[in-house]
């Protein structure tokens, strides 16, 4: 269970603070008392949820390149960390095939950056970092679970798999709790299905684009109607790297591995826009795109059996709920409403929905 009491006044440093999982995160981690610095670029897209929430007037917020190694020692030296997410990237796929080079720069150079900035600070007692269910490689469709192979067929997912196998070597050769010479911080992966929810602006992904397209009130073109992937809110992966960051700093290595975080159920791109069709109402229409496009992954599966039975963690939204609450927040958007406010009540209302075990 996640407990409030243990984040309260809590150090953390959040690389990727300005994205749309890191504001999310950063909300949750301030609601509960934690003391978050953030490092990441300025947001990539406008309008932004971190902007619009405020963010940057309720935590230290430090505007910088994840490459920029001497920029980021500096930020682990001036503000020790005790907990330190990762989730700083080249996020999108599309954009891996028009500039692979920064992809595999950010994301593998990246986080090797990250973690010589760990070895700097003695303090630190957990890393999270957050790579991508599409490390896998994948091939029949099949539920992966933390120990089938790595992979990938495009510059964004082999960079995913490089940043887990980077992780992996950085753990056994310098995180070594009892190696006089180690670091003691326990580190481990996370590996998460498709994130949705109100505050992405993305460029091609599907709930931004059809949010845009709504409200235009003109079709959206939709790529891959029949890729299935692991549809979850946003909330749902970040719950379980919160349970993940306290059980590395409770057990130590006993955690220090890679998670999956995904829902039991997956669902098609054509049955995702449907039901999001309908609940914008609007006369909302979508089309199948025609057009070639670079390759991506058929189907995505994730096994989260592990993540369940170890951390206790557990999806708890349904598809029907994921989408209602995403409509719900672009609603608010649109009509005004305080941002800050409606994203901090979705969280509430996460942490208290009736048989939500994760928080106390």
């Amino acid at each position: 269970m996640i407990q409030p009491v243990f984040w309260k006044d809590r150090r953390v440093l959040l690389t990727g603070h300005t994205g749309f999982k890191g504001s999310w995160l950063a909300m949750w981690l301030q609601s509960m008392g934690a003391r978050v610095v953030g490092y990441a670029l300025p947001p990539s897209t406008h309008p932004n949820l971190f902007e619009l929430a405020g963010l940057d007037r309720q935590m230290v917020s430090i505007l910088a390149d994840i490459r920029d190694s001497e920029r980021l020692r500096r930020a682990f030296t001036d503000h020790p960390p005790e907990v330190v997410f990762h989730l700083a990237a080249q996020a999108w796929v599309l954009r891996s095939y028009t500039d692979p080079v920064e992809t595999y720069s950010s994301n593998v150079m990246g986080t090797v950056n990250l973690l010589e900035a760990v070895r700097q600070v003695p303090g630190v007692q957990a890393v999270v970092i957050v790579t991508s269910d599409k490390c896998y490689e994948n091939h029949d469709g099949k539920a992966h679970r933390e120990s089938d192979p790595l992979g990938g067929c495009d510059p964004y997912s082999s960079s995913k798999s490089c940043v887990e196998l980077v992780t992996a070597a950085y753990r056994s050769s310098f995180f070594k709790p009892a190696d006089p010479a180690g670091h003691s911080a326990a580190i481990a992966t996370a590996r998460a299905g498709n994130a949705i929810g109100g505050g992405d602006w993305s460029p091609d992904r599907l709930i931004p684009d059809a949010i845009r397209a709504f409200v235009d009130q003109r079709p959206l073109p939709v790529r891959h109607p029949q890729a299935i992937r692991p549809w979850q809110h946003v909330l749902e992966p970040l719950a379980g790297y919160l349970l993940l960051a306290e059980q590395l700093c409770r057990k130590g290595t006993a955690f220090a591995e890679a998670w999956n975080f995904g829902p039991p159920d997956q669902h098609r791109v054509e049955q995702v826009i449907d039901k999001l069709a309908s609940l914008w109402g609007e006369e909302a229409t979508w089309v199948s795109d025609q057009a070639s496009h670079p390759q991506e992954a058929h189907c995505l599966r994730l096994d989260a059996s592990k993540a369940i039975s170890a951390l206790g963690w557990q999806s708890r939204w349904s598809l029907d709920t994921t989408l209602r609450m995403t409509v719900d927040w672009y609603r608010a958007h649109l009509s005004g409403a305080d941002i800050d406010a409606i994203s901090r009540q979705q969280i509430d209302r996460y942490c208290r929905d009736p048989g939500n075990p994760f928080v106390t």
